[in-house]
């Protein structure tokens, strides 16, 4: 049987510390309890190699455990041109880091880049806020958009499976 995944899907924020590797964990995570991780690739990345190798901030790391997502195993990666070859959605977590993709983006490939907030459109907000200088709570609040993108994500995607 084969068990290569379809559809293959990277977050990508600054310093992938915050909110990608937040999308990455909640996304996976969903992906388990549908059962369709066999089908569904998840990764995330930064634009910046600020924190290569690093795990998540510990900020996102609690926020995510208190609502039952171990996101300690991923490790920070900057973004790669190939990236946009490997994967069917490169999706950006706000405008400057989309034109930080964009910029990079091979032709022929445009269509795979996107913002993620584009997947909650009820959220009336294109942009998911960096919580890397404020408090907790911008965690929280961060952790909730991301999951309603993701809900509307795995929905486009489960329609295309």
């Amino acid at each position: 049987m084969d068990t290569k995944p379809n559809v293959k899907v990277l977050f990508v924020c600054m310093g992938n510390i915050c909110r990608s590797p937040t999308a990455h964990g909640v996304f996976r995570q969903m992906i388990i309890d549908e059962g369709l991780n066999e089908l569904i690739e998840v990764d995330s990345a930064g634009t910046h190699a600020y924190h290569v190798g690093e795990e998540p901030d510990l900020r996102a790391q609690q926020t995510a455990l208190r609502r039952g997502i171990d996101m300690q195993d991923l490790r920070a990666r900057k973004v790669e041109v190939d990236d946009f070859h490997r994967f069917d959605y490169v999706l950006a977590m706000d405008e400057e880091n989309y034109i930080s993709l964009e910029a990079i983006c091979p032709v022929g490939k445009e269509e795979r880049l996107q913002l993620f907030l584009s997947y909650a459109p009820d959220l009336n907000i294109q942009e998911v806020p960096d919580p890397y200088y404020g408090g907790g709570r911008g965690f929280e609040q961060v952790f909730d958009m991301v999951e309603i993108a993701s809900r509307g994500l795995l929905e486009t995607i489960r329609r295309s499976l």
